[in-house]
């Protein structure tokens, strides 16, 4: 059902499967026959675990009991026994501009050399920066992803969806120099191996970026690249519904916080804005 109906990606569904195990390993019997006196109790078996774990294991039972309920397989719904730990969205990690442009301007020097690992890190970042693109999204783009003269992705991520994200022209042409170390057989902008590049991989070699520019490369990976092209798209003014669109958030609550990271921004639309601003005081 999660792969059919909902396009689960197989990360989505591993990550459904490992909680569904973890739980029914709690209980005396299988969880198909859980009683709500079984599940309240796993809040004190999971004592030990992160907030953030459990509300997602518990996520991952309510779906699994709403699919039973649904599909008549149990005559009732459990799941309002499961705990509901509260929890606080932490704040992304992100870089400043200043920080950013050191890791183009070293990845920019070492791509001159035109060696062929140092021309795809710069595309790879080009894209994540530039783009917003989620580490798999980036990762598994087909070859002809990015053409001469189209200046957007067609992507499909979360859930199936397809989404429309602009491309850069530093972008088009950082990609269109790495294109020519592509072998033309590959079905991948970034081949490896067999496949494509790993995300595992993707990671290492941001984190190389981010040292050969001399920042920590315990505070960079390409999810924080994508924090930065958010955050700063709104310090530019970016509407937040549009950024909603470009990073693919099904829900305009994901994109909200970056209006609590790029607080200084909100404080000085207001004053310049509000129509008390001017009055005097």
């Amino acid at each position: 059902m999660m792969s059919a109906e909902y396009g689960a990606s197989k990360h989505t569904l591993q990550a459904y499967r490992n909680d569904l195990e973890r739980a029914s390993e709690s209980l005396a019997r299988p969880l198909v026959h859980a009683d709500p006196a079984e599940l309240s109790g796993l809040a004190e078996r999971w004592g030990e675990l992160s907030g953030a774990t459990v509300a997602r294991r518990a996520a991952a039972l309510r779906r699994f009991y709403g699919f039973l309920l649904d599909e008549g397989l149990r005559a009732d719904d459990p799941s309002a026994a499961l705990p509901r730990p509260r929890l606080e969205r932490p704040l992304p990690r992100i870089l400043d501009n200043r920080e950013v442009e050191r890791m183009f301007e070293a990845a920019e020097d070492r791509a001159a050399s035109d060696e062929g690992n140092a021309v795809r890190n710069l595309a790879l970042l080009e894209l994540l920066y530039g783009s917003g693109l989620r580490a798999t999204e980036l990762v598994s783009l087909p070859r002809a992803a990015v053409r001469a003269g189209q200046s957007f992705l067609i992507l499909r991520g979360k859930g199936s969806k397809e989404r429309l994200v602009p491309i850069s022209g530093r972008a088009e042409a950082a990609v269109g120099k790495w294109r020519h170390h592509v072998p033309s057989a590959s079905l991948w902008l970034f081949p490896s191996g067999k496949g494509h590049l790993s995300r595992v991989r993707l990671f290492q070699i941001v984190r190389q970026l981010a040292a050969d520019a001399g920042i920590a490369p315990d505070r960079v990976s390409p999810h924080v690249l994508r924090h930065a092209f958010a955050t700063h798209l709104l310090s530019g003014g970016a509407d937040l519904r549009v950024l909603q669109s470009l990073l693919g958030h099904a829900d305009i609550a994901t994109t909200q916080i970056y209006t609590h990271v790029d607080s200084s921004r909100l404080v000085e639309l207001v004053n310049a804005r509000h129509p008390l601003a001017d009055r005097p005081s």
